[in-house]
């Protein structure tokens, strides 16, 4: 081989190897840039726009520290103060990566916030203002909100920018900040399974961490009826697992004031005219198909008398059904100050309807089941319109197959939806018939998920092959993770007005499978994911999800949730918290 060509090779390979060494250097200052510019500082849900000025410092937060309003007058906003100023003092949140951040020597302790609300009498309503303005500066820092419940989104941004003992806190800090979407929530469900009332108030209080401000309380159903009427203390003296597992009117509000000083309504159902197999051990005669199996052997699916065990519909053609029902609307209304009522109203079944002698009457006649539906809504809809509620439905009662009742039955102006089936698909069905939309779309929102089933004797387990791991038996299988629940785009494929009539969504921890031993794991860190999409959205000033960004603080954010009592399961090795950018994806984002 001739001189020159060697000499060529060595100059090419020691090229290459300074390139080489040129992206392994880039990749290194890539990392460390990364892991500087995602662990500064954490805030969850991220805000809609938050700057930290250069040199991003901070300073002591100083023993005397208080919080003080104007003569704002709102006992909940009160609670709120008094609760954030103990927060803010004694949390000494240690990140799982250090900020890296200097306390300046030249600034002097943080003496006080100062809340400034411009109509402290709002109440808590869907759509109230929760926008804010934050303000930490090296003198002072500043908080102004129209309204209490903004205030209280606000304090708990600033409780997330103190960190260490003693108590640091980040300095030349402003925050705007507002919900892309008013309604955010969750949906628990006490009938399946009991939950203490101390486990509710955890879970309101997580859900105000996470600016999410709907708990949604699936009370009763077809299994159980926990809730302690004050006109019909039957249906729980009877319907209750146990006198011991039981709510209240005492508890309900505790737990509707307890929601009021975290800035979370909490919106009663009763899910009816289906899921009431419960209400047969009061009143057996307003009750179908009450207490039989619910999949008759060597019937088809279709034939069933319930989707899954627990049968029993009320009866529509009973004048009886009414009596009890116009007492347990009046007592919740009375109980529930909040202004929507969720009536269910899904998964009515035409095999238990049918089972009843007065509607195969009324079916032998020419009556269709729609018209047992539209019966009921007839006689339910006008009475809680005139209570000043609007009313919820699951999307079943216009969409389902085979038991519906036609749109002019359902006025826009006091009937909101609330979809669970098909995705986007349905959503758009309901906004583009100009319903006003609430999103909890299974295949993404619900968190019961990927645990398999609860019916015995089921085959799907016997399988030796191992390719039924997808589903197990679980219908809606698999488990939604963090990322799936972020990354759903409920306006996704809307209109501009269409999307105008989305008030925004709910995860939903159906209780089969879950108690108050796995209620925290089950819901967080999950629907901190609902609330930063919801809140802030799951994109970049790009419009790039921003899904990858958001691992970092949200492993941040789930951990100094654990330090508060929540707890939420972990997202990733901690090795992966302690080396960011390591256990990312080779593909790119």
């Amino acid at each position: 081989m001739p001189r020159t060509n060697i000499i060529m090779m060595q100059h090419e390979s020691t090229l290459s190897l300074i390139i080489l060494q040129l992206l392994l250097l880039l990749s290194c200052l890539t990392l460390e840039n990364y892991a500087k510019s995602t662990t500064i500082i954490n805030v969850w849900p991220k805000p809609r726009n938050l700057t930290w000025s250069p040199p991003y410092q901070a300073t002591l937060l100083s023993p005397t520290f208080t919080i003080t309003t104007t003569n704002h007058h709102n006992k909940h906003l009160s609670a709120a103060i008094s609760r954030y100023q103990s927060l803010v003092k004694l949390e000494h949140h240690h990140p799982l990566v250090p900020h890296g951040v200097n306390i300046s020597k030249d600034l002097p302790p943080l003496q006080s916030l100062t809340i400034t609300v411009v109509d402290p009498h709002a109440g808590l309503v869907h759509s109230v203002d929760e926008s804010y303005t934050l303000s930490i500066l090296s003198f002072s820092a500043t908080l102004t909100a129209e309204t209490a419940w903004g205030a209280m989104r606000g304090l708990e941004t600033f409780s997330q920018l103190a960190w260490g003992n003693p108590t640091q806190i980040a300095v030349g800090v402003h925050v705007w900040d507002s919900p892309h979407y008013p309604h955010r929530g969750i949906v628990v469900d006490t009938a399946r399974n009991y939950y203490p009332v101390k486990d509710l108030l955890r879970t309101v209080e997580a859900m105000s961490m996470n600016k999410l401000n709907v708990f949604h309380w699936h009370i009763t159903d077809a299994e159980s009826f926990p809730l302690i009427l004050p006109s019909e203390p039957a249906l729980a003296e009877k319907g209750a697992y146990a006198s011991h597992m039981v709510y209240s009117p005492e508890d309900v509000k505790r737990v509707v004031e307890f929601g009021l000083d975290h800035g979370v309504r909490v919106i009663p159902e009763i899910d009816t005219p289906a899921h009431t197999g419960s209400w047969a051990l009061a009143y057996p005669d307003i009750v179908t198909c009450a207490n039989m199996f619910w999949w008759p052997a060597d019937s088809d699916w279709p034939d069933r008398v319930a989707s899954q065990p627990g049968s029993g519909h009320l009866n529509p053609l009973n004048p009886k059904t009414y009596q009890v029902l116009n007492n347990v609307i009046h007592d919740i209304t009375t109980l529930f100050p909040e202004q929507f009522y969720h009536s269910g109203a899904d998964e009515v079944i035409p095999g238990c309807w049918k089972t009843d002698p007065t509607i195969q009457k009324y079916l032998s006649n020419g009556g269709t089941l729609n018209q047992v539906l539209e019966k009921f809504i007839n006689n339910t809809l006008p009475l809680i319109v005139s209570l000043n509620r609007t009313a919820v439905y699951w999307e079943d009662v216009l969409l389902d197959d085979t038991v519906h009742v036609p749109s002019t039955m359902l006025p826009k102006e006091h009937v909101i939806l609330q979809t669970w089936n098909n995705g986007h698909s349905n959503t758009k069905k309901i906004v583009s018939s100009g319903y006003r939309a609430i999103v909890s779309s299974a295949e993404f929102y619900y968190l019961d998920c990927g645990h398999g089933t609860y019916v015995g004797n089921n085959s799907a387990y016997d399988n030796q092959n191992g390719d039924d791991t997808g589903n197990g038996g679980s219908w809606c299988a698999p488990f939604k993770t963090w990322q799936t629940i972020y990354n759903y785009d409920i306006a996704y494929g809307l209109s501009e007005e269409e999307a105008k009539l989305v008030l925004g969504g709910e995860v939903a921890l159906w209780s089969e499978q879950a108690d108050s031993t796995v209620l925290d794991a089950r819901i967080w860190p999950s629907s901190c994911a609902l609330a930063e999409a919801l809140w802030s959205g799951n994109r970049d000033e790009k419009g790039r999800k921003r899904y990858a960004e958001a691992t970092d603080r949200l492993n941040e954010w789930r951990s100094r949730m654990v330090s508060r009592g929540i707890g939420a399961e972990p997202i990733q090795p901690l090795w992966c918290v302690k080396n960011p950018g390591m256990c990312n994806t080779v593909h790119p984002v």
